[in-house]
């Protein structure tokens, strides 16, 4: 698998004018990656990572998966929203099945066995995640780690090539969220897959990471690129280390930096609603 991310811009219209979420941005990613995808609030993480997801199309520029060029979602690419997104009317197996049943409708080439392996890898994937004993209730009856592990097992189900998350331990407590993270260190391990991850958490970006991509305040574009140098195994002690401290002390000193070079790119963004001529909401 590789990913290739090529001068992504975006500008959103609005009522009260337009606004530039996003530089030109480019980057790859690899096969058993795992990208944070790292910055302050509206400097274009998700604006990025939904357009990976084929969720949004960008204003310029082009991403590749596998040399072929993303013109909307598809099953080679999996998502995790920060709301849970699950049917209230499913319960967790039937919700975790949801994708790959639909698919199965759509697509009537799909073999008994074929349908038989997913069904058997929903299970596997919610007995993983410690839920095989809550395959039978509802959304309601769960707690919110619990619901964010059904919404990950339904994107994996289907075996995607690249697993995109959207900040999606941000509505969780300080304990569920730690767990959620040793949770997705040992999913990344087992499944041996390629993970997108959008933070504004240098703890959790550093502890999750292979590398970090630092986004700058908007219009958002990459300022720094690091390779974490942890390893494969973490435990939560290596928050602590004295290398993870001072990687965690230069980063937000690093998000602290105000953008540099405005005028330069307030320039380029009036150039650029100029030659795209973006509609006006009426």
């Amino acid at each position: 698998m590789k990913l290739e991310v090529r001068d992504l811009e975006k500008v959103y219209a609005s009522r009260s004018g337009f606004t530039h979420a996003l530089a030109p941005t480019s980057f790859e990613v690899s096969s058993g990656e795992f990208v944070c995808l790292l910055g302050p609030s509206g400097c274009g993480k998700s604006t990025t990572l939904f357009a990976i997801a084929g969720l949004d199309e960008p204003t310029r520029g082009e991403i590749l998966l596998d040399g072929q060029r993303v013109r909307g979602p598809g099953r080679d690419r999996g998502m995790v929203f920060q709301n849970y997104t699950l049917f209230p009317w499913l319960n967790v197996i039937d919700n975790t099945r949801f994708s790959f049943e639909l698919e199965a409708n759509i697509d009537r080439s799909s073999t008994c066995a074929e349908v038989m392996t997913q069904i058997g890898r929903a299970s596997a994937l919610l007995e993983l995640m410690g839920l095989s004993a809550f395959e039978r209730a509802l959304p309601r009856e769960l707690s919110g780690g619990m619901k964010q592990r059904v919404a990950i097992a339904r994107a994996l189900t289907n075996q995607p090539k690249l697993l995109l998350m959207d900040e999606p331990f941000g509505a969780l407590d300080s304990q569920t969220r730690e767990e959620m993270q040793d949770m997705m260190l040992l999913l990344h391990a087992h499944e041996t897959m390629t993970v997108i991850f959008v933070t504004h958490d240098v703890e959790e970006a550093l502890y999750l990471s292979t590398r970090i991509l630092v986004f700058s305040p908007r219009p958002g574009c990459i300022v720094r690129d690091l390779a974490a140098p942890f390893g494969m195994h973490r435990e939560p002690a290596l928050k602590l280390a004295p290398e993870f401290m001072r990687l965690k002390r230069e980063l937000l000193d690093l998000l602290r930096q105000p953008r540099t070079g405005d005028g330069h790119h307030g320039d380029r963004f009036r150039k650029l609603i100029t030659e795209t001529k973006l509609p006006s909401t009426p």
